[in-house]
This record gives C-alpha cells, sequence and structure tokens, in this order.
C-alpha cells in the first residue's frame, strides 16, 4: 500500500469519525434537553405534593384505614 493511498484511508476515517462525534454529540444535547425537562417537572410534582401535605395534613402510615 503506498503512502498516498494510507494518507488518503487515514483522511477518510478521521472525516467519518468527525460525523460519528458529531451525531454522538446531536443525541447528547437532545438528551441533555429531555433530562433537564424531566427535572423541571419533577421540581413542579414535588411543590405540588408539597402544597396537596401542607394543605390536607401528612396522612400517618401506621393509622389504619378507615373502614375499620
Amino acid at each position: 500500500m503506498s503512502l498516498e493511498q494510507r494518507v488518503t484511508d487515514l483522511e477518510s476515517r478521521m472525516a467519518f469519525q468527525d460525523d460519528t462525534i458529531q451525531a454522538l454529540n446531536d443525541v447528547l444535547v437532545a438528551q441533555q434537553r429531555v433530562v433537564e425537562r424531566l427535572q423541571l417537572q419533577m421540581q413542579a410534582l414535588l411543590k405540588r405534593q408539597e402544597e396537596m401535605v401542607g394543605q390536607f395534613g401528612a396522612f400517618e402510615e401506621d393509622a389504619p384505614p378507615p373502614h375499620y
């Protein structure tokens, strides 16, 4: 294999790797956005739960069900 062919092969591999890295980065950025959105939703749910517990009082886990 000639030196020119080897350089061409390396350039080709490098271009493929650059494309792969960019694709992986794009997926990572999209996943980070999803994670951030889920974190905001979780915070909102926790806030609502705290408000409901404050409004209705905490339920005792050891208390018997109301039908007893």
